[in-house]
């Protein structure tokens, strides 16, 4: 196994968590937001701006192809922003590859994306936030494992995609909750 993809709904803590997991594996981590701000010389709001949605979406892919097309050498924690994993071309890139949905209910959801610094583009009010989550739920759910992220801290998340997984390292949780 050299990859796991993070998938999952903005505030679901890909980000926190890749960052743990990979960390507790000594694997590297991988932003794919931020390896397509590298790509486009620009940022992900910037890009949603100017060239809007489908031009964002369409170098997600391109970022997500080129990452297959030479995984690193050692093994990679990998989060995908929220809407990559929706786009059923997306799906199919990473079929053969495990997939983790971060999954935590829509109201926690939107406590945490309002405590974080990100700029989420398509966050804008709270029935809108609603309805862009049920539509992409049913995709989150194709992932390969589904762990329910409410009011665990990252190392315990860690721990059940490590066992999930048969991964080494699993260690007893810290104290800091995911928020």
């Amino acid at each position: 196994m050299r990859a796991i993809f993070l998938v999952g709904f903005m505030g679901s803590g890909k980000t926190t968590v890749g960052e743990e997991l990979a960390r507790r594996l000594g694997w590297e981590f991988v932003d794919l937001d931020a390896r397509i701000e590298r790509h486009e010389h620009s940022t992900i709001g910037e890009i949603f701006r100017v060239r809007g949605e489908a031009a964002f979406r369409q170098a997600e892919t391109a970022t997500l192809r080129e990452f297959l097309a030479s995984p690193p050498a050692c093994g990679s924690i990998v989060a995908l922003g929220g809407g990559a994993f929706v786009r059923k071309e997306n799906r199919e890139l990473l079929e053969a590859w495990p997939t983790v949905f971060l999954q935590a209910p829509v109201d926690e959801l939107w406590r945490r994306s309002h405590h974080d610094a990100v700029e989420r583009p398509l966050r804008k009010d709270r029935n809108q936030f609603e309805s862009l989550y049920r539509e992409r739920i049913p995709s989150y759910q194709k992932a390969t494992l589904t762990v329910d992220t409410l009011g665990k801290d990252p190392p315990s998340i860690c721990i059940e995609i490590e066992k999930a997984f048969r991964l080494g390292g699993a260690r007893l949780p810290g104290p800091e909750v995911l928020e």
